[in-house]
């Protein structure tokens, strides 16, 4: 269960959920009916829930959810009439990922739309999970309160977040509006399998998306993470070291006690795509120097 699972906190009435979608809601009469967030797990669901599945449901599950209060769920138009003992309302439907995403980022407050999001990609999982802790540190050096979406820590601000991971689409949204509710101006998602699972970014806008493989073209970058799903569009920036952003991290390594600056290195040069200025990233820079 998702420890942030009090974050999806948006209503919205199974009618216009059904009609929104173009989904079969059954009763039609229970247009009206409130739900107050999504549970894609039995252990998630709490009263006002919508139970959407991830992996196969049966009417046994239905029925436990409806003990623990869920006000309605989504199921497979197979279950069409198999369901007989099932007091709360269906919507009988296959949602696709992006229908998924699209809802879960409603409900969540869409929370990519209040945060600057930053996505590290790389040729392996220690690369990426290095990546997000120099552009964390970084960004903090800067004065930007951050979140960290990465199975090596997830964190909003100085909150350590208990995840399960890889995390679905719901946890990514439900983790997102956590730390945009706890002040965050940033977020940065380590994009691994490790951390992610295939679409868990649907609905996730990227404003800066770097990658540690200096070989890969704009367009093969965005295709090595087009399996998340998260959304690369015109106004994403995409970002690699160049030799500017190797010279000031090489002056900078020493501070941060590190023989290798190519992280760093990465870090700076997203930041740069952000549109910080160069003057304030060496001010950065100097400033943590002195402390070290």
């Amino acid at each position: 269960m998702s420890a942030v699972s009090e974050s999806m906190n948006r209503r919205m009435t199974l009618g216009l959920l059904a009609s929104r979608y173009g989904f079969d809601l059954d009763p039609t009469f229970a247009t009206e009916v409130t739900i107050t967030s999504i549970a894609d797990d039995i252990d998630s669901v709490r009263p006002g829930s919508l139970f959407m599945p991830s992996t196969q449901v049966d009417e046994q599950q239905l029925r436990q959810v409806q003990a623990l209060g869920a006000y309605g769920a989504v199921v497979p138009h197979a279950l069409r009439g198999k369901t007989d003992g099932v007091q709360i309302p269906l919507i009988y439907a296959e949602p696709t990922a992006q229908q998924l995403g699209k809802l879960a980022s409603e409900m969540a407050g869409s929370p990519s739309d209040s945060l600057a999001v930053f996505a590290v990609a790389g040729s392996n999982t220690q690369t990426v999970e290095q990546g997000v802790r120099d552009l964390a540190d970084f960004l903090h050096m800067l004065g930007n309160p951050v979140g960290v979406i990465s199975s090596g820590n997830s964190q909003s601000l100085e909150r350590y977040l208990d995840l399960n991971y890889p995390l679905s689409i719901l946890d990514v949204q439900r983790t997102m509006a956590v730390c945009a509710e706890d002040g965050a101006a940033a977020v940065i998602l380590a994009l691994s399998e490790e951390t992610l699972k295939d679409d868990a970014l649907q609905s996730v806008s990227v404003d800066v998306l770097g990658c540690d493989d200096n070989g890969l073209g704009e367009a093969e970058i965005v295709k090595s993470v087009a399996r998340f799903g998260c959304t690369v569009g015109k106004r994403t920036h995409i970002a690699v070291r160049t030799q500017e952003s190797d010279v000031l991290a090489s002056q900078a390594a020493v501070a941060y006690g590190q023989t290798n600056s190519s992280a760093l290195s990465l870090s700076i040069s997203m930041v740069l795509a952000a549109g910080v200025r160069k003057a304030n990233i060496k001010s950065a820079l100097r400033v943590s120097r002195d402390l070290n």
